[in-house]
């Protein structure tokens, strides 16, 4: 399972922030064509993703793409000069209807084929941008068998409800459970939306326990500096995992003899603590490392 704990935003018209962005050690990065780049900039920041994606040097990180939105003539250009030279995923913008995520995994096949590129490796990440896009959030993300992520918007979407973005994302909250609810039904993660406030570190740090809590996978991010603050909060303590080892190993344990009962420190743990204890794992990169 990918690591999806921070994607840092790129503007695709600054090469030396996508020269740089993996030195800062997201999860992944989001090289953006859409809301970063002016109008006019389009073309010439097209062709420098391209190129800075030709280079192939990432260090490890996931390297998407926000194309620009389906409902512009750019988004077919995008896709075609992207995918050939590595992107492995695309952000799609105010995605509203399952019609157009399919129309999306049509074309990219075509590209891929072209590229000679297997077919189905490009992911898409669909960002919810509307009313109308959440409400129809389950039936977006099982569109496509690409499709990896939900992410619900910030600033339109709260524009799009009539209302506006507060310090504590209480017009949020339900939007966001509903989120995480459409996403784990399909099978995709949920990825949270950004936290605008780049200076404020405590506030960023109660957003991400919250959205943590809800069951979110990860955080969009703007600034190099919100990564560490959403990793430390998304990475399982050193107490956490050790008693993820305890309850897993002693799931196989009990298996192996062929009992169903588990007991780790004194309590009886079912199924569903067992599959929390391996996700523990897994997000602490420790998956079938158990002592």
């Amino acid at each position: 399972m990918s690591l999806r704990r921070t994607m840092l935003y790129l503007p695709g018209n600054n090469p030396n922030m996508l020269l740089r962005g993996h030195l800062f050690r997201p999860d992944g990065l989001i090289l953006d064509l859409e809301d970063a780049v002016a109008p006019s900039e389009k073309d010439a920041a097209r062709i420098l993703v391209r190129d800075v994606l030709c280079r192939g040097e990432f260090g490890g990180c996931e390297v998407t793409v926000r194309i620009n939105g389906m409902d512009t003539e750019l988004w077919r250009e995008d896709v075609a000069a992207v995918v050939p030279a590595g992107a492995t995923g695309l952000r799609v913008p105010k995605v509203e209807n399952p019609r157009d995520i399919r129309l999306l995994d049509e074309y990219l096949g075509e590209v891929e084929s072209h590229a000679g590129i297997a077919e189905g490796r490009t992911a898409i990440f669909c960002l919810l941008e509307t009313a109308l896009g959440i409400w129809r959030a389950y039936d977006i993300a099982t569109a496509s068998p690409r499709v990896a992520a939900l992410i619900p918007g910030g600033e339109d979407l709260t524009a799009d409800l009539r209302t506006n973005r507060s310090a504590d994302g209480t017009e949020l909250a339900t939007i966001r459970s509903l989120l995480v609810v459409a996403a784990r039904a399909a099978g995709v993660d949920a990825l949270d939306t950004v936290y605008p406030r780049v200076a404020d570190d405590e506030g960023l740090r109660r957003e991400v326990a919250f959205i943590k809590q809800l069951g979110f996978d990860g955080k969009s991010v703007i600034h190099p500096n919100q990564i560490p603050i959403v990793h430390d909060i998304f990475t399982p303590t050193e107490a956490e995992v050790e008693k993820a080892k305890r309850i897993v190993a002693a799931a196989r344990d009990a298996a192996a003899r062929g009992l169903g009962a588990v007991q780790v420190d004194g309590r009886m743990v079912d199924k569903p603590v067992v599959r929390r204890a391996e996700f523990t794992l897994s997000r602490a990169g420790l998956s079938g490392e158990v002592m």
